[in-house]
């Protein structure tokens, strides 16, 4: 399997999250919920590793690297889930999915041979996506004032690029199911030491169980996908393709939520997959 194809599999992982996200969010307590989801995806996680009878020892560095990781990977699902929140889904969608120029970036600065052509399609992927988010969610209802909003989405950003740059480095030195485990688990610490600190509600109710559960088995594979990855050539798109989460949020929308898609949306579909398959080439 490729980079191109394990971020492809990320972001339609990612992509039904949000779409949870965008409803759960407003039901239920914010880091109960992604409490809930980090540990249903480490559960999920330890499963597979353990059907995959994987050792759990890294080297030092490696270890050091998906620790890291898992600081960023918290940074980016607070940013995400806070971002989400407060929408609209046409502002937040855009900044969060411009996180590939970031991978693509510290891959050239680390010795990688970017062309102009394979420039031209992560940004025709960034448009894409952000002309499908630009034109959605369309509501007349009340919404939060936008500077927070673009700050917590540009730290989602932010932090997907530190953690998918750090993960994919460290699975490179060792096994990407260790790797991931260590990332999972440093979020779950700092987030609930956070929790425990301002005092804030660990459970999300009883309603909302099973749903959380199934945004954290999809939370899993995403990021099992990325990290994976990093054994592969050309592991800086696989992040690249995993930014099509935000377009995908709302093409399931609109399959499974009756949301409208206008035409200008879907020609946005089409110059992002065009790019992806550009570099799939």
């Amino acid at each position: 399997m490729s980079a191109l194809t394990l971020g492809l599999l990320a972001a339609l992982m990612w992509g039904f999250h949000d779409v949870c996200v965008r409803f759960i969010s407003q039901k239920t307590p914010l880091m109960a919920s992604l409490l809930t989801v980090l540990v249903s995806g480490t559960l999920f996680h330890l499963i597979v590793m353990g059907a995959q009878k994987s050792e759990l020892a890294l080297p030092s560095h490696a270890l050091g690297l998906s620790a890291l990781s898992g600081v960023f990977f918290l940074i980016a699902s607070l940013g995400l889930y806070a971002a989400f929140q407060r929408g609209p889904v046409r502002l937040v969608a855009p900044i969060i999915a411009s996180f590939p120029v970031l991978s693509v970036g510290w891959a050239a600065l680390n010795g990688s041979h970017i062309s102009f052509w394979q420039l031209s399609a992560v940004a025709a992927i960034v448009v894409g996506v952000s002309v499908v988010a630009a034109l959605s969610d369309e509501s007349d209802g009340p919404t939060m004032p936008k500077g927070l909003t673009i700050i917590f989405a540009t730290i989602a950003s932010i932090g997907f690029a530190g953690t998918f740059a750090l993960g994919q480095m460290a699975s490179a030195q060792a096994g990407e199911l260790p790797v991931t485990l260590v990332t999972r688990l440093v979020a779950i610490a700092l987030l609930l030491i956070g929790m425990l600190a301002l005092k804030l509600p660990l459970w999300p109710g009883k309603g909302a169980l099973a749903i959380l559960a199934l945004m954290g088995v999809a939370d899993g594979i995403a990021l099992l996908s990325i990290n994976t990855a990093g054994h592969l050539p050309d592991a800086q798109y696989a992040s690249v393709a995993a930014s099509t989460f935000g377009l995908l949020t709302i093409v399931l929308a609109w399959l499974f939520l009756g949301e409208k898609m206008r035409a200008l949306q879907w020609v946005g579909c089409v110059i992002a997959f065009c790019g992806i398959g550009y570099l799939a080439i």
